[in-house]
């Protein structure tokens, strides 16, 4: 926009002071904190959202969509078992799970034709079949519209994406051309920097080198100087309010609270499971309850005893590094799923016991399934991509549980009926957060909608 001479003349000089001190602060905060309460809204459904990413594609047939009587060269070694709820079955490896379906809900027909990992995450990110470079992911269109109004970040990642199958990285940490006012901040660059590590620690809220706490204190009474906080003239749009918030985001004690897992008891620790997505889990449920409105989780499920480190893509199970799909490596599932049993059944647990489930959307999926057909290379066995028919769960935020939406074929090869494409599924997750789908998002506030999906029915 350009601003002519005569507009310059207009503006005072406590404007122009105003204006120059808030970078000097180190702070682009006042100004994101005053645009999230514009978007917020007076009526906004305050639903939150923990966004779990199986990344590099989870088995359908061996977890949500088991096929007992399939052919021997499909249908894997793991049994179905019954659930709490009657003719709804799920694999073996998922007791936890399975004790708890009455409180979320599967969908067996997810679908799309990309069987490529980096494309297929930023479908996901995106809700789109062809999203463009720059399209901003779910998080950050939730995070715009309904931005949380605590003094903590609106937007939480937890483990960073790794390996050659992840998306180009702007995708999902600049808030793509929303722009970086909703980007995630991210938590946990390195395989070891976890809240599962001995010694975790977050680093995000330490301040700047040669910016000490006396010194943010002084400038912050500079600025009071210019806009006293009692004028009974202020306008109504001040950032001084705006201003408090971001002095108590790096300053107080609340996000610092929140970021510590290590305030949480052994035995919820334990609960949890001592590895990077029960951690991650854990961390999620804190920033959750203390106001985050989405925080996103890459499941990670860590290394098993003996294993040493080869990548992050826990889920992508091609028999990598020797390690067979049904196997107890960190790579096959004998490990992976019990891990995530165990830490999205604690998950839903606490939540639920702490009030929080009604209004909080867990979401479990990957980028796509695996194929039907046991692959066997040369030293192990597994399962290759398949984007064709997969499954996800979601629970909380008025989900209706014991629900089964969907189905397959007999080999859970391809969707059987009521498909669910990548944008049906961003609108569904939209709608149940109480977002309409159709919400704008550009800056003529109607081009660009949230979704151009259809919502499906689960609640």
């Amino acid at each position: 926009m350009t601003c002519h001479t005569s507009q310059l003349g207009r503006l005072s000089r406590r404007q122009v002071l105003q204006a120059g001190a808030l970078p000097a602060l180190g702070l682009s905060l006042p100004r994101l904190f005053a645009e999230q309460e514009t978007a917020r809204g007076k009526d906004a459904r305050e639903k939150s959202c923990i966004f779990i990413f199986q990344y590099g594609g989870l088995s359908q047939l061996d977890s949500w969509d088991p096929k007992p009587n399939g052919p021997s060269e499909t249908r894997g070694p793991y049994r179905p078992i019954a659930t709490s709820v009657p003719s709804f079955q799920v694999g073996e490896l998922m007791p936890q799970l399975a004790r708890q379906a009455d409180r979320y809900a599967v969908i067996r027909s997810m679908s799309h034709g990309v069987p490529v990992h980096d494309v297929a995450n930023r479908m996901l990110l995106a809700g789109q079949s062809q999203p463009a470079m720059d399209s901003p992911a779910f998080g950050s269109i939730v995070t715009k519209l309904r931005p949380s109004s605590a003094s903590v970040p609106s937007h939480v990642w937890l483990q960073k994406f790794g390996g050659g199958a992840m998306p180009p990285e702007p995708t999902y940490t600049t808030g793509g051309w929303l722009g970086m006012a909703h980007a995630p901040l991210v938590i946990g660059t390195g395989h070891e920097d976890n809240p599962g590590t001995s010694g975790f620690r977050v680093k995000a809220f330490d301040a700047a080198e040669g910016v000490t706490a006396d010194r943010l204190a002084a400038r912050r009474q500079l600025l009071d100087q210019f806009e006293p906080t009692a004028s009974i003239n202020r306008p109504a749009d001040s950032l001084s309010r705006f201003r408090e918030r971001a002095f108590d985001l790096l300053t107080g004690s609340a996000a610092r609270q929140a970021f510590d897992v290590e305030r949480e008891p052994d035995s919820v620790r334990d609960r949890y499971g001592r590895n990077p997505l029960g951690q991650n889990l854990l961390l999620a449920r804190r920033l959750i309850e203390a106001g985050v409105r989405l925080v996103n989780v890459v499941a990670w499920c860590g290394l098993a005893p003996g294993d040493k480190f080869l990548s992050l893509e826990t889920w992508d199970m091609h028999g990598n590094g020797g390690i067979d799909i049904f196997g107890n490596g960190w790579n096959g599932l004998g490990w992976a799923l019990p891990v995530c049993d165990t830490a999205v059944s604690a998950l839903l647990d606490d939540l639920q016991q702490r009030g929080l489930l009604d209004q909080t959307l867990v979401v479990l999926v990957g980028e796509f399934g695996r194929t039907p057909r046991i692959s066997r290379g040369a030293s192990a066995i597994g399962r290759d991509h398949w984007p064709n028919c997969y499954s996800a769960m979601l629970a909380g935020a008025g989900v209706r549980g014991g629900t089964v939406y969907g189905s397959s074929d007999a080999q859970a090869a391809y969707v059987k009926d009521r498909p669910v494409s990548p944008e049906d599924f961003g609108a569904t997750l939209f709608h149940t957060l109480g977002i309409p789908p159709e919400t704008g998002i550009s800056p003529d506030g109607f081009s660009v909608r949230a979704s151009t999906g259809r919502p499906i029915e689960l609640s």
